[in-house]
């Protein structure tokens, strides 16, 4: 009896990773909307989240991967480094900046494309098959096609509020209606409406930005299989960039003080608990069950945070980001639903001997982290 409930509970772990990391990110686009909104610049809350991430991940990959670790090759280095651009500070600050301009909801969505983006990169670059003929290839095709519509109608239909609750809770203590109240209605809404739009197109920038990651984390991962050096290699790259970008823009170093309030705050979620542990529970349940579970949960932190954000923010959802979500979502599990398909035809066609490697090999391209 004790020895089932144990295994039950070792079966469940993976899940519970996966949570930690969908409600982590949760709090991510919260602190991100509330530390821009008191007037600290978005790219010292980047410069901060990569540095302390690099200071907490670094002694975890020392002492657990010492013995195990390969040598660094230059090659290794140059993918750390386009990891930490690409996965890091630049997709960072794309995102932010796109945060600010729209809703924690808004940009979340967007950036739910990873998956299908990086399928369309993965069959650019010759890493993925697509064929038309089987169920699979249609399957990822539509996946990728109702993923971008999903971001359209998101982008440029609003329709009717829809009215779940009113807990009259707007953590926010200055809006961008707030500073502009000489605007007319016509000018704020033409204004509402271009952030929207660079919005949009600024959380695009960073899904490509994150689909070249996972890209280039594939081919990292063949040379350079440790995963918690791998991680405090990217954050320590992230860090380097981000703080030299921050540095060359905001050289006034009273914005670079944190004092005990939301600032301090913000970083120390953001480096410890958005990126340092987020990072190694995904690195664990992808080793205990594929990154394709992994890629699933994906989904999961859109509807938290249109939750919360419409609990805590005062945010107010609109039947064309509820259509266009759902669109989204019910993109990324046809391309997911369709690899499966590819990998179960491929798994009855390749020797046992080589079967697990070929199937984490094919499957890394689409995970969404």
């Amino acid at each position: 009896m004790g020895g089932s409930c144990l295994n039950a509970l070792r079966g469940l772990k993976p899940l519970m990773l996966m949570l930690v990391v969908q409600f982590s990110s949760v709090g991510v686009n919260l602190l991100y909307k509330l530390a821009a909104n008191d007037g600290m610049d978005i790219r010292l809350i980047i410069a901060y989240r990569f540095s302390f991430a690099t200071v907490f991940l670094s002694p975890i990959a020392f002492f657990v991967e010492r013995k195990s670790r390969p040598k660094l090759t230059p090659m290794v280095l140059l993918q750390a480094f386009l990891s930490g651009l690409f996965g890091g500070s630049l997709s960072q600050n794309l995102y932010i900046a796109s945060l600010t301009l729209t809703s924690p909801t808004f940009a979340s969505a967007i950036t739910q494309l990873v998956p299908a983006i990086t399928f369309v990169l993965a069959v650019s670059f010759g890493l993925e098959r697509l064929n038309l003929r089987s169920v699979g290839g249609k399957a990822k095709v539509l996946g990728t096609f109702l993923g971008i519509s999903g971001a359209m109608l998101m982008t440029f239909y609003k329709g009717v509020e829809i009215h779940l609750w009113n807990t009259h809770i707007n953590l926010l203590l200055h809006s961008s209606h707030q500073q502009q109240p000489h605007l007319s209605m016509e000018a704020a809404a033409s204004h509402e409406y271009a952030h929207r739009v660079l919005g949009c197109l600024l959380a695009l920038a960073c899904s490509f930005g994150y689909a070249l990651w996972l890209i280039i984390q594939a081919k990292m991962g063949e040379k350079y299989p440790s995963y918690y050096s791998s991680a405090a290699l990217m954050s320590f790259m992230g860090a380097i960039q981000s703080l030299g970008f921050a540095f060359c823009v905001d050289r006034d170093w009273n914005n670079w003080k944190l004092g005990w309030n939301i600032r301090l705050l913000t970083v120390l979620y953001l480096g410890i608990v958005g990126t340092a542990v987020s990072l190694t529970c995904t690195t664990l349940c992808i080793s205990m069950r594929g990154p394709l579970y992994a890629s699933v949960f994906g989904p999961l932190v859109l509807v938290f945070v249109a939750l919360v954000g419409s609990l805590l923010l005062d945010e107010k959802l609109h039947l064309g980001s509820v259509l266009g979500a759902v669109l989204i979502i019910g993109g990324i599990y046809a391309v997911l639903w369709g690899k499966s398909k590819d990998i179960k035809k491929m798994n009855q066609s390749v020797p046992t001997t080589s079967l697990e490697e070929e199937s984490t090999r094919s499957v890394v391209e689409i995970v969404s982290i």
